[in-house]
């Protein structure tokens, strides 16, 4: 290594000091999903990076996703996917392999991958230690034209009633990084399947975490001339999906986002997961990338 390359290292070393300072002991949940969960170079850029985080004092906390993993699962059962206002058609069979796959197959992986980087992460999904409390969620369609609001039943799709934090507690204390698959338990015994950015924001707040990082496949928040806004209040982001400046995928994002920010959480910052290192450059450096959602000033 030349003299450049050690004093481009020291800097950034440097420039990293104060956060790490800043951050010890802090909890954080990541939502983890999209594009990085099925790259392999990605895949193993986040086991690193997780691992790193605990290793300097931080409690990282995993909520994962598995779309394109259930759906190839399914189309395998000659099942075909099928989706309404972006939720899951959730029948029996369908949950099966929902269950199957978030909580057996995706899960395991994740947890293997960073135990082979020197970590020590722990699977669970909401049913281990009665971790996620969910009920039956509804579908309203909104009016269209001269038809009124349409209510869908989409099966087995669920909303979190309530997170019991102990079991998360017990292990990140222990050094452990908890991975959490977004299936629920039901009053009566039921299995849920969950949106797992709303799981990750109700765990942040039971958890009392500093910061729920949601990472995706999009850069962050773009204004109304399509350039990335580093930085968005509550209030600001609210009226941008009143206006419709925000669209699609992005509003139910902001929108748990802003529940988070609610609930205690400090900052939601939303990242490009295709970016290599994303959480640690958003993390520990002066510039940070992606889009900052933090609580509007009084």
């Amino acid at each position: 290594m030349n003299s450049d390359k050690f004093q481009n290292a020291a800097h950034v070393l440097i420039e990293a000091l104060p956060y790490i300072r800043r951050f010890a002991g802090m909890t954080l949940v990541i939502k983890y999903g999209g594009h990085a969960m099925v790259d392999d170079t990605l895949k193993e850029d986040f086991a690193r990076d997780v691992t790193l985080l605990k290793f300097i004092g931080l409690n990282p906390v995993v909520v994962h996703g598995g779309g394109p993993q259930i759906n190839a699962v399914l189309e395998q059962m000659g099942m075909k996917p099928r989706f309404v206002r972006g939720m899951r058609m959730t029948d029996g069979p369908t949950m099966d392999v929902v269950e199957m796959v978030l909580g057996g197959k995706v899960n395991k992986a994740i947890v293997a991958q960073i135990n082979r980087q020197g970590g020590k992460a722990v699977g669970l999904s909401g049913k281990d230690g009665d971790l996620i409390r969910a009920e039956k969620m509804q579908i309203v369609k909104p009016s269209s034209g001269d038809a009124p609001p349409e209510i869908i039943d989409p099966g087995m799709v669920g909303r979190v009633t309530r997170i019991n934090p102990e079991v998360i507690q017990t292990l990140t204390a222990q050094g452990f990084i908890p991975i959490i698959a977004p299936v629920g338990v039901g009053s009566d015994g039921g299995t849920y399947n969950i949106n797992a950015d709303l799981v990750a924001s109700h765990m942040a707040i039971a958890l009392g975490a500093r910061r729920l990082i949601l990472l995706t496949d999009v850069d962050g928040v773009l204004d109304g001339r399509g350039e990335l806004i580093s930085t968005l209040d509550s209030g600001t982001a609210a009226e941008m999906i009143a206006s419709g400046t925000v669209s699609g995928g992005m509003i139910p994002k902001i929108e748990y986002a802003l529940n988070a920010l609610e609930g205690g959480v400090e900052k939601v910052p939303i990242l490009n997961g295709k970016r290599r290192h994303a959480i640690l450059l958003e993390l520990f450096t002066d510039k940070g990338i992606g889009t900052e959602i933090v609580r509007s000033a009084p």
